[in-house]
């Protein structure tokens, strides 16, 4: 669950640095933008959205995908209540660098809690499963959120391209440090 906080709380700051997303939240704030209701609220309908799409690749939910898809979206919007937007370049340079390294951060502690995956990472593995890599499968995927919430308003600039080449690498470290021995 802290995990789960900590990843809103991120992609918050990202937000608020107004210098590009992570390509689902370029998504969620293109639907902010066209359709209204806040970033966050957007994040959970998307998530259950992208639930359904796992009934025909009969992916197993675990409470932790449940969670992921209640959580991040009010913490989101919590966070950018909360925190404001500056004016000046070096400040949002450093809520988006500084939003990179928590969702990272955020991601090693709930992948390493073996409670589930998230709704877009199940999507990802049940896609994969079907016969294309995880490497093709989740380019296409991000690419088409990425593409879909530019062209519906959504924020893309330095901070999409930091996130992109970032985040693997911060994900990487974490990971191990976090993660839960379930005994396996």
């Amino acid at each position: 669950v802290v995990g789960l906080v900590l990843f809103g709380f991120g992609s918050g700051l990202m937000l608020q640095s107004t210098l590009g997303l992570s390509p689902w939240d370029v998504l969620h704030q293109g639907l902010t933008v066209q359709f209204g209701l806040s970033v966050g609220t957007w994040t959970v309908i998307v998530a259950f959205a992208v639930l359904v799409l796992w009934l025909p690749l009969r992916e197993r939910y675990g409470l932790g995908t449940l969670l992921n898809a209640l959580i991040i979206g009010p913490a989101i919007d919590v966070t950018t209540t909360i925190v404001p937007e500056p004016e000046l370049l070096l400040p949002r340079t450093v809520l988006m660098v500084g939003g990179v390294i928590v969702v990272g951060l955020a991601t090693g502690l709930y992948i390493g809690a073996h409670f589930g995956p998230g709704p877009r990472d199940g999507l990802m593995t049940g896609i994969a499963r079907r016969g294309p890599s995880i490497r093709l499968t989740r380019a296409v995927i991000e690419i088409t959120a990425l593409v879909v919430g530019w062209v519906l308003g959504g924020t893309v600039g330095i901070g999409t391209l930091f996130f992109a080449l970032a985040i693997g690498p911060i994900v990487q470290f974490f990971l191990p440090r976090l993660e839960v021995d379930i005994g396996r």
